[in-house]
């Protein structure tokens, strides 16, 4: 499987756009306003520079593209006002794969611009945008050239499906049926990209500059845990249904699997502290009730999870499974969601440049 050319979420507008079905995304983002308040204080307070760059890392489109931009700018300029002074110029790169929808936030710049105005009541510096498609699993930007840069619920999507997972029948994830050959080459694999991600953006940021990243992930040490594992299981519940009606052929099932690893905090505080380049500030792990986030809602439920996952499951089944697929799982969504709350668990980590 091809990641980089297959997975991206759905753009636009319409009912199953990302836009449009990721308000867990975007309350989990505002949840960590704190953190970023406290880090980029530090960071401008320190510093001064006359031009701050800002990158954010699997930006996607919808609202919450440019949510920490404005939120970002806003934490400078008031602190600018309150010492007088000059803002910087903000040259702010938007990366996600080539696959994103980058024509939807670049119409959204100017009413973001007016808002952001109107917001401020003052005049700010000039704001210079540019979409960076390509993997953040590489080099992306020239060497020391970042201020700050951010990632929100990215992180959990690896460069690849891993290798060796032939034997993890009916199942398109880890889950507690998965033989260990499976957990350990899912975990290998998120290590491997991780550490070549931290390691790209030692070269990129600036000494101090800082990186908060939210990782959707686990608060416990096994990988094939409900809190995880859940939610991929019961998709593919539903591929499995289709198989034992023969809509889909059992081998298309056994040879998917998700390209995702959720990971705990000391998995990535060991990759951090490995690489070196960083020191690791802050560690906060947090869950969402998503019964309550989704208002209750199997079908709410499944369009979040199509908004996502639709691209790549067209790329290996097609298109003409898709609506029978999503059904059913609206409706193993909405009958767990009567019985049992169903949690996500994510968690922030802020990290600062150490001296070059």
């Amino acid at each position: 499987m091809d990641v980089e050319q297959r997975v991206h979420m759905i753009g636009g507008h319409g009912e199953e756009s990302y836009a449009n079905n990721s308000l867990v995304q975007g309350n989990v983002i505002s949840s960590t306003k704190l953190i970023r308040e406290k880090v980029i204080t530090s960071l401008y307070s320190n510093t001064f520079p006359s031009s701050l760059t800002i990158a954010d890392m699997g930006c996607s489109s919808g609202p919450n593209t440019l949510s920490v931009v404005s939120e970002t700018i806003e934490i400078v300029e008031k602190i600018c006002k309150e010492r007088n002074h000059l803002s910087p110029k903000y040259i702010v790169y938007l990366n996600d794969l080539a696959g994103n929808d980058f024509n939807s936030v670049f119409k959204s710049l100017d009413n973001f611009k007016e808002k952001l105005s109107d917001e401020i009541k003052t005049e700010i510096g000039n704001c210079y945008f540019f979409g960076v498609p390509g993997s953040f699993y590489g080099r992306v930007f020239p060497d020391q050239n970042l201020h700050f840069v951010h990632s929100s619920f990215s992180l959990h999507w690896l460069s690849k499906v891993p290798e060796g997972l032939n034997n993890n029948k009916g199942a398109i994830y880890i889950q507690n049926t998965s033989p260990s050959n499976v957990i350990k080459a899912y975990y290998e694999q998120f290590q491997k990209d991780f550490s070549f991600f931290i390691k790209c953006r030692a070269e990129e940021i600036v000494e101090g500059g800082c990186m908060i990243l939210t990782f959707l992930g686990r608060r416990g040490d096994d990988p094939s845990s409900k809190e995880c594992c859940y939610i991929p299981e019961l998709l593919a519940t539903a591929l499995n249904d289709m198989v034992l009606e023969g809509i889909i052929e059992e081998d298309k099932v056994n040879n998917f699997n998700i390209p995702n690893y959720y990971p705990c905090p000391s998995e990535v505080k060991f990759v951090v502290l490995n690489e070196g380049s960083f020191n690791m500030n802050h560690l906060e792990v947090s869950e969402v009730d998503l019964n309550v986030s989704i208002n209750q809602s199997g079908y709410k439920f499944a369009q979040a999870m199509r908004a996502v996952f639709e691209p790549l499951l067209v790329s290996h089944f097609g298109e003409t499974i898709i609506e029978d697929a999503f059904n059913r799982y609206q409706e193993i969504l909405a009958d767990r969601m009567t019985k049992e709350i169903i949690k996500s668990t994510y968690f922030t980590i802020s990290l600062t440049r150490k001296s070059l």
